[in-house]
């Protein structure tokens, strides 16, 4: 269900895409349209299987006992329903994730524009190491971040905070360009993913080599 509600909400962003065939309509209204009908599917098969397991919870909570026969109809609906709803939710994905687009200069746009407010801690510190005084400093963004952000969202401008705090002697010393780097940002991400790779990934695709070309045509 995550992962697909992810996909969803970066796809309407325009950051990611799943498959989408030459000849198919997302709409059959508005013909621009590209909507995530696979993640769709699999959110909504997701949706049920979650509600499916409330049921042997209630049964475990409730039943009498040592046991009474009140669970028998509910599990020959229950588990054969969840099983199959979670073959097609793999199904979907395997389909999804084998033709799954990214555009990276979409994300790079989006980070550029947001990327000025992430780094202002940064820039106060820089400010401060320089010989500023943090409380001045901090107020001075304050007050720029704020004017930067309204002439985003009120007047759909570009985000200006950058030259409001390079116009200001205050941060005259301030290295911009090192404290605008977006690797700043990202933490362990790079060592996490590649962790995650080696601990998790590859020995799984080891495990189970044999079905790893495995591809899945939907309908749509």
């Amino acid at each position: 269900h995550k992962i697909c509600n992810d996909i969803r909400l970066l796809a309407n962003l325009k950051e990611i895409e799943e498959p989408f065939e030459k000849t198919q309509i997302g709409s059959s209204a508005m013909a621009y349209k590209r909507n995530p009908m696979r993640c769709e599917r699999a959110t909504s098969l997701s949706r049920l299987v979650l509600s499916l397991a409330s049921s042997p919870q209630m049964t475990a909570a409730e039943q009498w006992l040592e046991r009474t026969l009140d669970d028998s109809a509910n599990r020959r609906v229950v588990i054969p329903e969840a099983f199959l709803a979670v073959d097609g939710i793999l199904q979907i994905l395997i389909n999804v994730t084998g033709g799954l687009v990214v555009y990276p200069k979409v994300i790079a746009a989006r980070v550029a524009a947001e990327l000025p407010f992430m780094a202002t801690e940064n820039i106060l510190m820089a400010a401060v190491k320089a010989g500023g005084n943090r409380q001045e400093l901090h107020e001075k963004i304050r007050l720029y971040s704020h004017a930067a952000a309204a002439q985003v969202k009120k007047f759909g401008r570009p985000n200006d905070l950058i030259n409001r705090l390079k116009a200001d002697i205050a941060f005259r010393k301030i290295g911009f360009e090192k404290v605008l780097d977006p690797k700043n940002y990202i933490g362990r991400a790079p060592q996490q993913v590649d962790e995650f790779i080696r601990d998790i990934v590859t020995p799984l695709c080891r495990k189970y080599r044999k079905e790893l070309n495995r591809k899945v045509e939907l309908k749509v």
